[in-house]
């Protein structure tokens, strides 16, 4: 059982790849947000050997889970009330996403239209596809 000593309200993103907790981090743009948040390297898993661990005071509206999901949809989420752990939730990968990927496509109008926003949406949830909205350019997770 994981241990969430010291945390009594937030909640806690577990079973992260080993060595993702950082890319995570600023991706959901953690570094940003004025709440205290531990970050777990290397912690051993006997589900996945090792894993990392990131443990977060405040509220999940905190974060967008769509990215979560985006990043890798294995995490799971733990809410933590009153030093407990009262739900655990697992992430999905978001039928679409947005301005969280950009279109390496040069001839795709979000390379001239610098304002448009970056949409991509799951074309082959197997494969981890997703593809550009404007373009159909494909990026791969």
């Amino acid at each position: 059982m994981l241990n969430i000593s010291g945390l009594k309200e937030g909640f806690v993103l577990d079973h992260i790849q080993a060595g993702r907790s950082m890319d995570i981090y600023f991706k959901l743009g953690l570094d940003k947000l004025d709440c205290q948040v531990a970050i777990i390297k290397n912690a051993r898993s006997s589900k996945m050997g090792r894993k990392d661990i990131i443990k977060i005071d405040g509220s999940l509206d905190l974060v967008n889970v769509d990215v979560l999901g985006y990043i890798d949809h294995r995490i799971t989420i733990n809410i933590i009330k009153d030093g407990k752990i009262v739900e655990k939730k697992n992430v999905k990968m978001p039928k679409k996403i947005t301005n969280v990927i950009h279109c390496k496509n040069p001839r795709c109008i979000t390379s001239i239209e610098q304002e448009l926003p970056h949409i991509f949406y799951l074309a082959d949830e197997e494969k981890e596809v997703y593809r550009c909205q404007y373009c159909d350019e494909k990026y791969s997770l």
